[in-house]
């Protein structure tokens, strides 16, 4: 099976709230980026895309332009758009039945034995593709604009949808290119390969694996990291 991998890197972080793209941010003593990227290099990736952003400053300090492995490529104003953008990188080395694995730059507490566990799963299930995430454990709510809940969503169908998200090569390029085309914006990457008519499964990961939106993530993200690291020693 070959596998790629794609990190859209090129986000401004406007939520976070810091002068500092949050994928930048410090995380122990590593930029939060530097985590999520060792997290897939640890996989079975033969190459790695890092779409960012026009004239990022930030990067080059990082030392990764110098991996072999690693193509930097520029992303867009939208997650979409970088996804895109790093699937072209990669297409003259990668074969439509070839593997790509996407994952948020800013989701660095994913654990290697759940991307294991999603490349394992997807590639058996015959569909197209593959995504980490957990049942929703929290009452789930319809709120309307005005902040009056409207309705009461059953939570027993519906999961928390994580990444990596890993997707038949040319399947992905294809979904992304429709949407690109007819000028859709899909919230991930499952949606716009289901938007095409493909099959996606549903992969069960540790709720540890959290994405950095707000300075109160980046405290969890540190405990997170910090307990690991206590326990392997």
């Amino acid at each position: 099976m070959n596998c790629w991998g794609i990190l859209p890197a090129a986000g401004s972080g406007a939520r976070f709230g810091s002068a500092v793209p949050k994928q930048y941010l410090s995380l122990q003593g590593r930029a939060v980026l530097s985590w999520s990227i060792e997290a897939l290099l640890a996989a079975p990736v033969r190459g790695l895309a890092i779409a960012l952003s026009p004239g990022d400053g930030h990067w080059p300090a990082l030392g990764w332009n110098r991996d072999p492995r690693i193509i930097a490529c520029q992303g867009g104003a939208q997650r979409q758009q970088s996804v895109f953008g790093g699937l072209l990188a990669l297409e003259e080395q990668a074969w439509d039945d070839d593997w790509v694995l996407v994952h948020d730059a800013v989701r660095p507490c994913v654990r290697s034995d759940d991307i294991l566990r999603l490349i394992r799963e997807t590639g058996a299930a015959g569909a197209d593709g593959g995504l980490l995430g957990w049942p929703a454990d929290n009452a789930l709510k319809r709120v309307a604009a005005d902040g009056i809940v409207r309705d009461n969503v059953p939570r027993r169908d519906c999961w928390n949808a994580a990444t990596p998200q890993m997707f038949r090569f040319g399947v992905l390029r294809q979904a992304l290119r429709r949407a690109e085309s007819e000028r859709l914006s899909h919230p991930d990457e499952s949606a716009a390969v289901m938007a095409a008519g493909g099959s996606v499964i549903m992969v069960p990961c540790a709720k540890d694996n959290i994405k950095i939106t707000r300075e109160p993530d980046l405290e969890l993200a540190t405990a997170i990291l910090a307990a690991r690291q206590e326990n392997s020693t």
